[in-house]
This record gives C-alpha cells, structure tokens and sequence, in this order.
C-alpha cells in the first residue's frame, strides 16, 4: 500500500480495520447499553421513537436496543461483522432519516446531530465493504478467510504487473 509516496505494510490496513472495528462497536454497544440499563427499551420506544412517528414503538425499542448492544459486542470482538455491519447500517439509516435529519448536522440545542450516525455509518460501511480483517473471529473462524486471501492474491497479481 502506498500512502503519500510511501510503501506501508499491508499489516497497517488489517491493524485499521481492528481499530475501526472496535471504536463503532464501543460507541453502538455504548448507545444499546444506554437505552438498555437507563432508559429502558420500552421508555424508549414510547417517549423518543413514538414522537417521531415510528410504528410500533415499544417492539422498535427493543429491537433497536438489543440490535445495538449485540451489534456492538460483534463488531468488537469481529463475529459476523458484514451481516452485523449491514444491520446496523440499516438501523443507523433509519434513525438519521426520522429522527437526527430534523435537528440538523449539528445540534446546538436539543437531540443528536446527524454527524454522530453519519459517521458511525461510515465506519460499518468500511468494514461491511473491506470485511473484518485478519484480527477478528470471522478470520480465526474460515468465515472470512477466504476473502482476506483473495485480496492478498489480487496484490501479488498486481505488483507482478509492475515493471
């Protein structure tokens, strides 16, 4: 990999997938925790995502609830990470639409700004798109052993074509 002129390792890119990994896992964990222990998910459905027109809205703040304290620990520890990362990209998506699109980008007054699940979806969008990495337990596991190979093959192929 080359990076402003110079050569990296590729263990640098595996090493930023773990870091990645494990930073939205412990802010998603953190938000599914808060509405598990604090708030409670059913107080979360009726007083936030009934105001803003969820259906269901007890059932939703469970399942929002336990998709972020579940989702959060997978992505930490890197099992299931792409079917977790879509998850939560479908989640996270949603939320902005109904509920952060309507404070703005940044919040000076109440509520969250969009900027907070903007960038979270960045981050499961990286590792949906680019996998878990070597370090994770869908590598240790074969489930994405496979896929990390392929790129290294893909590499070799193309520094061969290199003159």
């Amino acid at each position: 990999m080359r990076v402003f002129g110079l050569s990296l390792p590729a263990r640098l890119s595996e090493f930023a997938l773990l870091v990645v990994r494990v930073i939205v896992g412990i802010i998603i964990a953190a938000h599914g925790w808060q509405k598990l222990a604090v708030l409670g998910p059913a107080n979360f459905g009726q007083d936030l995502l009934a105001q803003s027109g969820v259906p269901l809205p007890i059932f939703m703040g469970y399942v929002v609830t336990f998709t972020e304290v579940i989702g959060g620990i997978l992505l930490i520890v890197g099992l299931l990470s792409r079917l977790v990362a879509l998850v939560l990209t479908i989640n996270l998506g949603i939320a902005t639409l109904l509920v952060n699109v309507h404070v703005g980008l940044l919040s000076s007054t109440d509520g969250v700004g969009a900027e907070l699940p903007l960038a979270l979806i960045a981050g499961v969008l990286a590792i949906l798109l680019a996998g878990p990495g070597r370090l994770s337990l869908d590598y240790l596991l074969g489930v994405e052993r496979e896929a990390a190979e392929g790129r290294e093959s893909r590499r070799n192929w193309l520094r061969s074509l290199r003159p």
